[in-house]
């Protein structure tokens, strides 16, 4: 069993940066691949970006390419996303999740989440 613990989001305006943190708890965190999702209001969740388990290898969605930064601590058990370049459309709750295998955008793929933190991008 792995626990997840998101921390991190606030409000934050329109051209700003952000970084969240997802802590783990459990079982071996370098183990397991990581990612981070995120849902708007009225929205599937979506996938942002994932990192393997040495941080050698990482996976963005279109949507962050350019402007979010994901990496990890083994050390620490901690997973980041650094998020520059804040749009309105940034807004959701983000989500960690951890997996065993392959990095991958499918929610499905991911056997733990945690709870979500709200980042809000105001204008």
């Amino acid at each position: 069993q792995v626990q997840l613990v998101e921390s991190g989001g606030t409000l934050v305006q329109a051209g700003g940066s952000l970084r969240v943190a997802c802590a783990t708890s459990g079982r071996t965190f370098s183990y397991y691949a990581m990612a981070w999702f995120r849902q708007a209001p009225g929205k599937e969740r979506e996938f942002v970006a994932a990192i393997n388990w040495s941080g050698g290898n990482t996976y963005y969605a279109d949507s962050a390419k350019g402007r979010f930064a994901i990496s990890r601590d083994n050390a620490k058990n901690t997973v980041y996303l650094q998020m520059n370049s804040l749009k309105c459309e940034d807004t959701a709750v983000y989500y960690c999740a951890a997996s065993i295998g392959i990095l991958s955008d499918k929610p499905g793929n991911y056997m733990y989440w945690g709870q979500g933190t709200q980042v809000t991008v105001s204008s």
